[in-house]
């Protein structure tokens, strides 16, 4: 499902992150890449751009029609209250540099994938939806939703399609993070059955989600909006340790450690 005219210019930022590779391989092949460094040989068309540093080229939208932000800063180990600037840097101040550049390129729709911790916390048991909004905890999660509102604002300030997009926990091929973290334990017989606990999570398949970032840059109605994407379905944490199993061509043990020592070790 592609809906973009091979005679469009699309710029994307993030192409060689998890979800970033997936969209890129639906894209026209005159897409623009927005990249670090120009180390790489590719058949695209790249500008080195380096959001850390604010390294952006005021003509990198030059005749773009859409751009799909996916690059920014997270999952780093070190203390976030530590490299808060850096947080703020890449996943805010990037972010409205971009949007500010594509603004005066005249470029027409402008899609930041931005994530789930952007609306804070569930406040109750229900599964959360895109009316419900809390204080988002920690850095990332606060950096992004700063980034929402301010994308929001220019959008209805210069009349640039916006729209947001707040992956849930994204699965696939390659995933990284802890599900990857998850399944190198399992494979390797080190991670141990997980009690269930009945807790719930929502979670997406990386293709499921390139779909729905296309779906809201085609569909004018999109303009303006959050959108949460996920399948469906909540899952809980054992369901998802079954599910490994299963892929992995490893039998489901039929025990599990107790909740309580998972408890202590978090502690």
């Amino acid at each position: 499902m592609v809906n973009i005219s091979n005679s469009e210019i699309v710029a994307i930022t993030g192409a060689s992150g998890f979800v970033g590779s997936r969209l890129l391989s639906l894209l026209p092949s005159n897409t623009r890449l927005l990249v670090r460094s120009l180390d790489n040989d590719s058949n695209y068309e790249r500008i080195e751009c380096d959001l850390e540093t604010s390294n952006i080229p005021n003509n990198c939208f030059f005749e773009v029609s859409t751009v799909f932000h996916l690059a920014g800063f997270a999952h780093n180990l070190r203390d976030a209250s530590k490299i808060a600037d850096i947080y703020h840097r890449v996943n805010v101040d990037a972010t409205v540099r971009l949007a500010e550049l594509a603004v005066k390129a005249g470029v027409k729709k402008f899609v930041f994938v931005s994530s789930v911790k952007a609306g804070g916390l569930p406040l109750s048991e229900h599964c959360a939806s895109e009316n419900d909004q809390g204080d988002p905890a920690g850095v990332y999660g606060k950096t992004k939703r700063e980034a929402e509102l301010a994308l929001l604002r220019i959008g209805k300030e210069s009349g640039m399609h916006v729209s947001i997009v707040r992956p849930s926990l994204v699965y696939g091929p390659n995933v990284k993070g802890n599900l990857a973290l998850m399944l190198s334990g399992i494979k390797k017989g080190w991670f141990p059955p997980l009690p269930e606990t009945g807790n719930q999570r929502s979670m997406i398949h990386v293709d499921d989600l390139v779909r729905a970032i296309l779906l809201v840059a085609d569909d004018n109605r999109a303009n303006g909006e959050i959108f949460i994407v996920t399948d469906g379905k909540p899952h809980s944490s054992r369901e998802i340790y079954n599910a490994i199993c299963n892929v992995l061509g490893k039998s489901i043990p039929k025990w599990s450690l107790p909740k309580a020592l998972f408890d202590i070790i978090s502690l």
